[in-house]
């Protein structure tokens, strides 16, 4: 209380006014919390791989990695040569670089797609059958090995009507597998592709449920990610926005939107020259795809470059530079995850990450401990920016790009603190830090 005399305090309004204000908002509350639970606060991987059905193998993940690592020593044997060619700084080059190598050698993928749709294409049942049951004994025996990605699953065929059939079958055999293998992993992963009616959601949510209920899984086990690849996803014939009503019909089972390159601008025209994950019409899909799922817990992955690294060096620094510049352009525009399609990819996917998280670091560190400590500092922070500032610093410890020691030295605060700030209860945002 500040000096000289007390205010005196007057009210006009009944306590029954408020009681009255909140009942009659109570359903808009429910409301709020069922469809807007915020972000989960587990693990977003920064891509995921899409490997063809029968090109998969118990070594793949190994191999990419390999293959990567030999992509380094042929066209950047060292933190110089690569930050040259990637435009680092001297001061990011080496620690880059490092981190690179280490997560080629013990992560080198984060999310893998054992793909049976475009990747794999039409074939015999008996031999579609039998791939989809191999992928299901591999990726268990991955988990129970330890060699597992994070994140691993399978992409179907879509619920249209020429190939519905066999994505459902393809579905029921690798989950069978699952389960005659000893259970669904944490890290299971599926993608529903070229989805254009909410309907189509709404149908695979209750083949998921069928599913459940054959095995005695609780139920809402089982969610997945739905592909956003062509026009009717973003925009429907009455004008309004199908993403968010494909969200809706999930019914607390989508995980992600994954934004799909080369089909959405294909099926908006656009000439194979001009297909890029930078073109304006991707801008504005990923943009509708952003604001429908913020809040929903669902996360937003950006696509592909289809230009890959391979040939002479010349040609692969191009590559690289191009691949590096598409995802340091997506991770400002809040997409964290990516797809990538070849080996290598991975090197500058981890370098543009690692880049991105390492160069900001320190700012945001000391922001977040201004914050913490209540300390006035050039930026007046509020709780939102707090959010936002301790999810930059979990992703970038997830990733490997930022180690918990020198995050806890330069903020004071340990992984729990910052969780709490990352996932604040919803009226924590609407006050003011000072």
């Amino acid at each position: 209380m500040g000096q000289g005399r007390q205010e005196q305090v007057a009210r006009s309004l009944a306590g029954a006014v408020s009681e009255e204000i909140s009942a009659s908002l109570a359903p808009v509350d429910a409301e709020l919390e069922r469809r807007y639970p915020g972000d989960p606060g587990t693990r977003q991987p920064v891509h995921t791989v899409y490997v063809p059905g029968d090109a998969f193998a118990a070594d793949t993940i190994r191999t990419w990695g390999d293959r990567a690592l030999a992509a380094l020593d042929e066209h950047a044997p060292d933190a110089g040569s690569f930050a040259a060619v990637l435009g680092l700084s001297d001061e990011l080059a080496e620690p880059v670089y490092t981190r690179v190598r280490a997560k080629l050698e013990h992560e080198p993928i984060e999310d893998l797609r054992v793909d049976f749709e475009d990747g794999y294409g039409p074939r015999p049942d008996a031999e579609e059958d039998e791939t989809a049951a191999r992928a299901a004994r591999l990726i268990a025996e991955a988990y129970e090995n330890g060699t597992a990605a994070p994140y691993m699953g399978i992409r179907m065929k879509c619920m249209e009507a020429a190939v519905r059939d066999r994505g459902i079958r393809t579905l029921d055999v690798f989950l069978t597998g699952l389960m005659a293998a000893g259970g669904l992993p944490d890290g299971l992963v599926l993608t529903l592709p070229k989805v254009t009616y909410a309907e189509q959601v709404g149908a695979f949510v209750r083949l998921l449920e069928a599913f459940e209920k054959a095995h005695g899984l609780d139920a809402g086990r089982l969610g997945f990610e739905i592909q956003i690849e062509t026009s009717q996803s973003i925009l429907a014939g009455d004008g309004t926005a199908t993403v968010a009503r494909m969200i809706q019909a999930a019914e607390g089972r989508a995980t992600g939107l994954h934004y799909g390159t080369f089909d959405y601008s294909a099926c908006l025209g656009v000439s194979a020259a001009h297909q890029a994950s930078d073109h304006p019409a991707a801008d504005h899909a990923k943009a509708v795809m952003q604001v429908a799922a913020a809040g929903t817990g669902v996360r937003v992955s950006d696509g592909s470059t289809n230009v890959l690294p391979v040939g002479p060096t010349a040609k692969v620094h191009d590559a690289w530079r191009l691949h590096y510049g598409l995802t340091r352009r997506a991770l400002a525009r809040a997409y964290y995850q990516g797809w990538d399609m070849h080996p290598g990819h991975i090197p500058t996917r981890y370098a543009a990450v690692f880049a991105f998280y390492r160069e900001g670091f320190e700012q945001a560190a000391a922001r977040l401990a201004r914050y913490a400590g209540r300390v006035g500092g050039d930026v007046m922070d509020e709780p939102a920016t707090a959010k936002a500032l301790s999810g930059y610093l979990l992703r970038g410890l997830d990733c490997g790009a930022l180690d918990i020691g020198e995050v806890a030295r330069l903020t004071g605060l340990t992984r729990a603190d910052l969780e709490g700030y990352a996932a604040p209860r919803r009226g924590d945002l609407t006050v003011s830090a000072q």
